[in-house]
């Protein structure tokens, strides 16, 4: 099967596996944010999986394509949408969502809630609701509150991220694991969280197989997690 970029691997992926493929990027800033592998961790997680159309419909309806083109005979395997709720030490729940096989607006979808409000930050739509302080059941433009409290690295080097992927992201993970290197200082992300993270793929995929029975992670830090620092929103004067 050919293909150009991502394709080469997840169409294969597609293919072949159900489950989320490609768990990473969603889950990453929220672990960070959760404290994962420092004192808090995931523990277990359940999946459910749609049907698998979306790939099929693509190919019988491509200009190039058809009914009658090769991969239009094969029987895809991932579904649509794979949904997977984890659940963490210390009480959280996280909703991953893989859905890369249907059309829509590329998004994020990160969403941040906890007793005092929310806040929705992508692309596309970034609001908050602050409980006593936004107007009642009304949404807040986001705005205002990253002029007020954005972390000094965006102040720093915000205008230079932003030529990097992923509406800046990329600049700063790279940017970090430079320069905690340089100063012979763990990095703010190891082997051990690239283990937990990855670990959604085959756990999901076992869920799935499994009709969404509860998957258990190991515990990869071997018990660090409990007295690792937290590291989420580190100062920016430190690089």
């Amino acid at each position: 099967m050919e293909g150009f970029s991502e394709a080469r691997w997840r169409t294969n992926h597609s293919l072949k596996r159900n489950g989320d493929v490609y768990p990473t990027h969603g889950l990453g800033p929220i672990a960070h944010m959760m404290d994962i592998n420092r004192g808090n961790r995931l523990i277990s997680l359940t999946s459910l999986s749609t049907k698998a159309r979306g790939l099929h419909n693509y190919i019988v309806n491509h200009p190039e394509g058809g009914p009658s083109h090769p991969n239009a005979k094969l029987k895809w395997k991932q579904g649509d949408v794979i949904t997977t709720t984890v659940e963490t030490a210390m009480g959280e729940t996280i909703i991953i969502t893989h859905d890369c096989n249907l059309p829509r607006p590329y998004s994020l979808g990160f969403r941040v809630q906890g007793v005092n409000g929310l806040t929705d930050f992508d692309y596309h739509q970034q609001r908050i609701y602050i409980e006593g302080k936004s107007p009642a059941h009304r949404w807040e433009e986001l705005d205002a509150y990253l002029k007020k409290y954005d972390h000094p690295l965006w102040a720093k080097w915000g205008e230079k991220a932003m030529d990097a992927g992923h509406g800046g992201m990329d600049f700063f993970v790279d940017n970090a694991f430079v320069e905690f290197i340089k100063r012979g200082q763990h990095p703010p992300m190891d082997a051990y969280d690239a283990a937990a993270w990855s670990a959604i793929t085959p756990l999901s995929e076992a869920s799935i197989e499994n009709n969404g029975a509860p998957q258990e992670f190991p515990d990869f830090t071997r018990g660090r997690w409990v007295t690792n620092k937290p590291i989420f929103a580190i100062n920016g004067d430190v690089y």
